[in-house]
């Protein structure tokens, strides 16, 4: 039985997309920020993330164009303050709102049971990808 457990360890962390926790024991599953955008952010953001998500319309405040948060702070992206809005624990004032969700707490609540360095994983890999899409 140990046998089984440990080859079947070993198939876990070979398999794509599956790494190793900081306790070496417990897998971390690779995060698609593309995929998480597309899943919690594009219904209000827009799949190019130009505030033309099919919800837009219809939210009290019109959500942002995101593909100029680099140009809108001296061409430089903002990642730390992106990471702190979409996590949204730790509010910045004046960003966010109470009309987004605090995707930190769903995140956490959410079915995978994210442990706060998988949150985390989760969020940055969504600020990653917000960063290729900025435009020039």
């Amino acid at each position: 039985m140990r046998w089984a457990v440990f080859f079947g360890g070993l198939a876990l962390l070979a398999a794509p997309g599956i790494g190793v926790g900081e306790d070496a024991r417990t897998p971390v599953q690779e995060v698609s920020g593309s995929d998480t955008y597309r899943t919690y952010c594009a219904t209000c953001h827009g799949e190019k993330a130009r505030g033309d998500g099919p919800l837009a319309e219809s939210l009290r405040f019109r959500p942002p164009d995101l593909t100029h948060l680099a140009k809108r702070n001296g061409g430089t992206f903002p990642a730390t303050k992106v990471v702190r809005i979409v996590d949204g624990r730790d509010p910045v004032g004046g960003h966010g709102g109470p009309d987004m969700p605090v995707w930190g707490d769903a995140f956490k609540n959410a079915e995978s049971g994210f442990d706060d360095a998988g949150i985390e994983r989760k969020i940055r890999s969504v600020v990653a990808h917000l960063e290729k899409l900025q435009e020039k």
